[in-house]
């Protein structure tokens, strides 16, 4: 299995990277579709002859969108409906309803190369993209491996042009992402996962402080695991001459819950923005409407990550605080200044509150978690390590590490300090001491017996 966080999947880039270095720009696409297909496969290979069937389906709607706006709603219907039934089977089993009368696994990747082809069919719709006559071509772009099991999600007329001509490969800059992300994952997110699933299987065996601290571990834990993703597969996109959607910039330094989703999974922002929010009306309406189409946009969001309840409340939750923002005197203020560090902490603690319904396995779950949190007596969060799921203090201290590791460089990307550059203009010597320099502390630090798997793979 050729999973991102597995040695296959840097020996395949690797083999892949020389490949293309040697394939004339013109048959690049071709190379690119051969690599994808063969990634997939070894992942799901029912899922690669969902995702050619679905393909097919929205490629031939796309050409005839010009004979009546039927083609339109079956492309869409191609697109969604094996995506809503999947996201709907595991509520409607837990109300005794049967809605296939087969197992049926969750198709990898489904909910992102879904949304791209809507995205797609959309944009030839509008008339902002033509058709793609070939099937082969529309098929690279769905299939497409670095993002497809957890995005970011592209635009074919942004991605297409790139296989088509990409600019120089950055070997070197290239290189450098990929190794911060998976410091983030396994140094970060890996350890992390420890404490905040003990904690979130059995509330009630912790105390406050332990609980309020695996909240705020499990945003750092979703943050270093899907934005550690992002930057792997963004860093073997810069190793190829392809520059992929940016999908996080220092989220948690956001001063309003608006800021917070231009900062956080921006490719998700912007195709909700593009694709539900501004076909339902968008801001250009009245305030109630407006309001309206917040709520639904985020209820949408919500229903994309899942069927159960607790997706839809931490949707709802960020849909009616966002458009609650739109009506606050200072909204603007907060963002400014030094009032800017109250709208951070405040917008940290909401963000770490709602997360925590997003990770909670139910409502009754949730509830259990957040009744410790006012009830639970105590105070061994920085103690009681083992408590947490860590074998010793030196774990702790590592994970703490890990965490103000991943702060600080954020914060030097906020100051506009652009760490990669610097490194790379630096004198050989220099430059050389802090790759082994880092690669002696990635060792150190990460957690090579974790789950391994990526967060937002089951998306």
């Amino acid at each position: 299995m050729l999973t991102v966080g597995t040695l296959g999947f840097i020996v395949f880039i690797a083999i892949l990277s020389g490949l293309w270095h040697f394939t004339p720009p013109s048959h690049r696409w071709q190379l690119m579709l051969a690599a994808s297909l063969v990634f997939y496969l070894s992942l799901d290979w029912q899922g690669c002859l969902l995702l050619c069937l679905m393909t097919l389906l929205v490629w031939q709607a796309a050409l005839r969108l010009r004979a009546g706006p039927g083609w339109f709603y079956a492309g869409l219907a191609a697109a969604l409906v094996p995506l809503t039934l999947l996201k709907l089977r595991p509520a409607a089993l837990a109300l005794g309803l049967r809605i296939w009368d087969v197992s049926v696994l969750q198709v990898l990747g489904i909910g992102y190369f879904s949304l791209q082809l809507i995205s797609y069919l959309v944009d030839v719709r509008r008339g902002t993209v033509e058709p793609e006559p070939r099937f082969a071509r529309l098929l690279c772009f769905a299939s497409f491996f670095l993002s497809l099991t957890q995005g970011p999600f592209n635009r074919y007329g942004e991605l297409m042009p790139q296989l088509d001509a990409p600019q120089p490969a950055q070997w070197q800059r290239g290189a450098q992402r990929c190794f911060w992300g998976y410091f983030k994952k396994l140094a970060v997110a890996d350890r992390a996962a420890l404490a905040v699933n003990a904690a979130f299987a059995n509330p009630a065996a912790y105390d406050r402080s332990q609980l309020l601290l695996c909240m705020v571990l499990y945003a750092f834990q979703l943050y270093a695991d899907f934005s550690g993703y992002t930057d792997i597969v963004l860093g073997a996109g810069e190793m190829l001459g392809l520059a992929l959607p940016e999908n996080f910039r220092q989220p948690f330094l956001a001063a309003t819950i608006r800021e917070l989703w231009d900062r956080w999974h921006i490719s998700l922002s912007r195709w909700l923005k593009d694709y539900v929010y501004i076909p339902l009306g968008g801001s250009r309406c009245s305030p109630a409407r407006r309001d309206g189409n917040i709520v639904a946009t985020f209820l949408i969001s919500g229903l994309w990550h899942g069927a159960g309840l607790t997706y839809l409340l931490w949707g709802l939750a960020h849909g009616v605080l966002q458009a609650l923002e739109n009506h606050l005197p200072w909204r603007n203020a907060i963002t400014r200044g030094r009032a800017r560090l109250v709208g951070i902490v405040g917008t940290f603690t909401l963000v770490v509150a709602t997360f925590s319904l997003f990770r909670a396995s139910s409502l009754a779950n949730a509830a259990a978690y957040f009744n410790g949190i006012l009830h639970n007596p105590g105070h061994k969060a920085f103690s009681n390590y083992w408590e947490l799921g860590l074998t010793s203090r030196q774990e702790q201290l590592l994970l703490f590490f890990g965490l103000a590791l991943v702060i600080a460089v954020d914060l030097a990307h906020e100051r506009g300090i652009h760490l990669r550059a610097r490194l790379t203009a630096a004198p050989c010597p220099l430059r050389w001491a802090v790759y082994e320099g880092s690669l002696f502390l990635f060792l150190f630090m990460a957690y090579f017996l974790g789950s391994g798997g990526f967060l937002y793979a089951v998306y």
